[in-house]
């Protein structure tokens, strides 16, 4: 069966569990990585916070992180917070029942999103291949805003495509190798982002959230891609963040953990 099947199937009776994992598969056309990044942040949940960390899943998407969070934290709770409605009409359909997590529609561009949260401070704010829709005024404005969410000692992460400017034969190199890879993939069955959005604007429970998430954003990002350290100084300078750097790194992406 083909990502194109599944994705088809997966709106048959509101299969949420499908429609979860059909995303999850085509995140990972994009990033054959993204389950080790993933891996490595919470490694470092457990290693600074705990087993048992008070969440907020930030630009949570379908619940990504808390789905793995909560398998490997049975005690954690979670918070997740995104203005998509599509992608939260699955997040809240997998997660039905679920009393460790919360899901919340804002808009991060909004001064007073934060009023809209259940808590008023978490353990671990983490997010991941999200905040690149943002430009930089508006995410050091967001870095500023997370100094005040999490608590003392506690932690943010951010996972997300981080370029390097000053090394464009690298760049240029790993995004055709990277590229090739893809073309493999897409060769035997794997669906693009459009595709993704395509299947779900035909579910007869998805199309109408799917075609409001299209009126909010639009088909393309309109953010940017600092680089690392760029991410780590601007959370230390505007956040207020003790620590901050860079924990894994791929050639085109990284993830940055700040220590409050």
């Amino acid at each position: 069966m083909t990502e194109t099947d599944r994705a088809a199937g997966a709106g048959t009776g509101t299969d949420w569990a499908a429609w979860q994992e059909s995303w999850d598969r085509q995140q990972e056309w994009y990033m054959p990585d993204r389950e080790e990044r993933l891996r490595v942040m919470l490694d470092m949940v457990e290693a600074l916070v705990g087993p048992e960390p008070r969440v907020l899943d930030l630009a949570c998407g379908t619940g990504s992180i808390t789905d793995r969070l909560l398998k490997r934290f049975p005690k954690a709770t979670s918070t997740g917070v995104d203005l998509d409605p599509a992608l939260l009409a699955i997040a809240r359909g997998y997660f039905d029942g679920d009393e460790r997590v919360v899901f919340v529609t804002a808009d991060l561009k909004d001064p007073e999103w934060t009023r809209a949260l259940p808590y008023g401070s978490y353990d671990a704010v983490l997010t991941a291949t999200a905040l690149h829709w943002l430009r930089t005024d508006a995410l050091t404005t967001l870095y500023g805003q997370l100094g005040d969410l999490v608590r003392a000692g506690g932690v943010f992460m951010n996972a997300d495509r981080m370029k390097d400017e000053g090394t464009p034969r690298i760049d240029a190199a790993e995004r055709a190798h990277r590229h090739a890879h893809m073309d493999r993939a897409k060769a035997g069955g794997a669906l693009d982002w459009a595709e993704w959005w395509a299947l779900a604007a035909k579910d007869p429970v998805l199309a109408e959230p799917t075609a409001r998430r299209f009126e909010i954003y639009g088909e393309h990002a309109d953010g940017e891609t600092p680089s690392a350290e760029w991410h780590a100084r601007t959370l230390r300078e505007t956040g207020g963040f003790g620590e901050a750097r860079t924990v894994w790194r791929s050639p085109s992406d990284a993830l940055v953990l700040a220590v409050r």
